[in-house]
């Protein structure tokens, strides 16, 4: 009788730890950040292999982010050469704090190949 006590204390207990992380990851707050090239970029001639490199890091890290959950759509537009394109990222994070810091850690806008704005964000339909 201890025992199978013993068994459903640790069975609840297992199951509170995994609804306080469902609860905490329901939590979290949606961000976007809206990326812009810098003015030089904006001519294909005049990217560099460490510019593209920079940004192959960039997009390895949005990768990465999506795979674990926390970045849910990131993308661009396509009128390149045209000073208004832009991209997107939209992720989660559960802080402003925090979600200025992802941001600010993305590889193209710490080197400078993009300037980055943050805004919050909820997403209202996704497919």
């Amino acid at each position: 009788m201890k025992r199978v006590l013993a068994t459903l204390l640790v069975l609840l207990a297992l199951c509170g730890a995994a609804l306080s992380q469902e609860t905490k990851k329901q939590e979290r707050k949606q961000f976007i950040y809206v990326l812009k090239l810098t003015p030089r970029l904006l001519d294909e001639k005049n990217w560099t292999e460490q510019d593209r490199q920079i940004v192959g890091r960039h997009f390895r890290r949005l990768q990465q982010m999506h795979k674990e959950g926390r970045v849910l759509l990131a993308g661009r537009t396509l009128n390149e050469s045209d000073p208004s394109q832009f991209g997107v990222v939209v992720f989660e994070a559960d802080s402003a704090e925090e979600a200025r810091k992802v941001m600010e850690a993305d590889d193209a806008v710490k080197e400078k190949i993009m300037t980055a704005q943050l805004f919050p964000f909820s997403v209202a339909l996704i497919k």
